[in-house]
């Protein structure tokens, strides 16, 4: 069998990395590209013995039987399957039954291939990280070696901590090393590897999620869904009508719901239908069952609740339709790719997102959460290093950047592959003067503790003479010569500052006190400023701050600090702190 040329290259550069380096790495191939028959490659040309690790038996059978096509059979260590072979020059687990048979893998292995790897958890006691200990104290030269099409956590960002590319991942909890080999989707739809997505949002009707207040880890309770959903009766019937509609010269439908009460008002309306429903309490045996009949087309519609997103492999599905709100963008591409993979009679995929969760399925890969619906990827070069770091941003009608929300550089640079110093936004330590990032808690130049914005306000407002102003608007204006900045609250109330500008020392203190913390796009290089006039024609270029100290001074209220994306709780409590 002739592997793809992207496929080929997929393996080489991971054997000349291992050939010079033993440090984890990574893989990333897009749903559909092929990841089995990678995997089995690596496993042919491996000198020593390979052990290959999923999470769900399917992928434990469609990994063995890809290794058994290129090289020699496979064993499968699988309770799900059962079967439980150890021994062979290639073995095929699933975590949790290798896991927790860690005895019967003493034998020596040269390198271990994790499939759906965005899963592994860095945890030292989760089911991974307990066997790979086990794996590397019996070899300390142990090769591992991760595969995924989305790598990314929600709530870590990315799984690696370097990117061959020339960019940081994640420096605070990385579960690998370095990226190795990435490929976008639009080569395999483009070069006709992939079916082609037509991706649209909710037409007739969608849920209003946004109306719900996440939790701290972005995610939103069952609870919050259901209550929402129970007065949603209208949109989820309308929902339902559309689906059925557009449903009607479709070969394969997967409906993906957001709770198993959601699941099952969406199969009530889908009742004389033919339509399946699977949830995580869906027995083994049924579970397999339903797929089967959904496979061979004796079933049309399939409703699920998170649980068809890896592992599952139905090629004629030409109709995914997205019922359920995510802030992960890993979980999106995961849904969306169940109807990528090429069929006959199969032209394209629709995909409709009746959640708005607004992802672009070609450019997610930010390593952060979303910040809302609006934002989209933007480029934003560093006036230090010039890397070209990508972040969540707003763009005008004419795609040029009007905000961004880098906090900094993501380039590698130097011998030593440092992460570039650059912060777009930072939080200066009151004690050296030293740039942080705004949630760090201790100052990475001195070490001294920076004060938490709540416990610093609430120090400084039991002192008199101190108010706090939350800021709602602010307008910029040019008069007598001067730049006045105009900050208005929730009550009308003002709080004014001025700039002048006459000279190059005035206008290099503009920048300190105002243009930098002020501005939407850190690191864009702004039109000439030399007088009042050029900021206020920027005015859109400049945020205001949520909140600001002040203090009573000789002629009025001083400012003493300003806090931009604060979130804490005085943003919202109604009290009086001027004295």
């Amino acid at each position: 069998m002739q592997l793809r040329d992207y496929q080929q290259q997929a393996v080489d550069a991971a054997i000349t990395h291992f050939r010079h380096s033993s440090d984890s790495a990574v893989l990333v191939l897009p749903t559909g590209a092929g990841k089995s028959l990678v995997i089995a490659e690596l496993a042919r040309v491996a000198r020593g013995r390979v052990l290959v690790l999923t999470h769900v038996k399917e992928l434990v059978a469609q990994n063995a039987e890809k290794v058994g096509l290129l090289t020699e059979q496979a064993g499968i260590y699988s309770a799900g399957l059962g079967q439980k072979q150890s021994q062979e020059k290639t073995v095929v687990a699933s975590i949790q039954s290798a896991a927790r048979a860690q005895a019967q893998f003493q034998q020596p292995f040269s390198l271990v291939i994790i499939d759906e790897c965005h899963r592994v958890s860095g945890e030292s006691n989760s089911q991974y990280q307990q066997l790979l200990s086990h794996l590397q104290s019996i070899n300390p030269k142990l090769k591992i070696l991760g595969l995924t099409a989305t790598p990314y956590r929600l709530g870590i960002g990315w799984i690696y901590r370097h990117h061959y590319h020339g960019r940081v991942g994640n420096t605070e909890k990385p579960v690998f090393e370095k990226c190795i080999f990435e490929l976008p989707l639009r080569p395999l739809i483009k070069n006709g590897y992939l079916t082609e997505p037509k991706v649209l949002d909710g037409l007739a009707a969608q849920y209003d999620f946004d109306l719900l207040t996440k939790d701290s880890h972005g995610q939103l309770t069952d609870t919050q869904i259901n209550n929402l959903l129970s007065h949603s009766g209208r949109a989820t019937k309308a929902i339902v009508t559309q689906i059925r509609q557009l449903a009607a010269h479709r070969l394969g439908v997967i409906i993906f719901a957001a709770t198993v009460r959601h699941a099952r008002e969406v199969m009530t309306l889908l009742e004389d239908e033919s339509v399946a429903l699977i949830t995580a309490d869906t027995p083994n045996d049924e579970r397999d069952r339903l797929i089967t009949a959904f496979k061979s087309r004796e079933i049309k519609f399939l409703v699920n609740v998170a649980v068809l997103t890896t592992g599952f492999d139905a090629p004629h599905v030409d109709f995914i339709a997205i019922l359920r709100p995510t802030e992960s963008v890993s979980l999106y591409q995961q849904m969306v790719g169940r109807g990528l993979r090429l069929a006959p009679n199969k032209t394209e995929c629709l995909v409709i997102d009746y959640a708005a969760n607004g992802f672009d399925l070609y450019y997610p890969e930010i390593g952060q959460p979303k910040p809302d619906s609006k934002s989209v990827p933007v480029q934003v070069h560093c006036p230090q290093c010039n890397f070209a770091n990508i972040f969540w941003g707003l763009t005008d009608d004419d795609g040029d950047i009007i905000e961004h929300f880098g906090r900094r550089c993501q380039g590698l640079v130097g011998g030593d592959n440092s992460q570039c110093s650059y912060r777009f936004r930072a939080r200066i330590c009151p004690d050296c003067g030293a740039e942080n990032d705004i949630a760090a808690r201790i100052c990475q130049q001195c070490d001294s503790t920076l004060v938490d914005p709540d416990t610093r306000l609430q120090q400084v407002l039991k002192k008199q003479h101190h108010h706090l102003f939350r800021c709602q608007d602010m307008l910029l204006s040019a008069n007598n010569g001067m730049l006045q900045v105009t900050y208005l609250d929730i009550e009308g109330n003002q709080q004014i500052q001025k700039f002048r500008m006459e000279t190059q020392a005035q206008i290099r203190a503009l920048y300190a006190v105002f243009i930098h913390s002020h501005s939407r796009t850190p690191g864009l290089k702004l039109p000439a400023i030399k007088q009042p006039e050029d900021v206020v024609a920027l005015a859109d270029r400049f945020r205001h701050p949520d909140l600001m100290l002040l203090k009573k001074g000789k002629k009025g209220w001083d400012i003493i600090q300003q806090y931009f994306d604060y979130q804490g709780r005085y943003q919202t409590e109604n009290r009086e702190y001027a004295s």
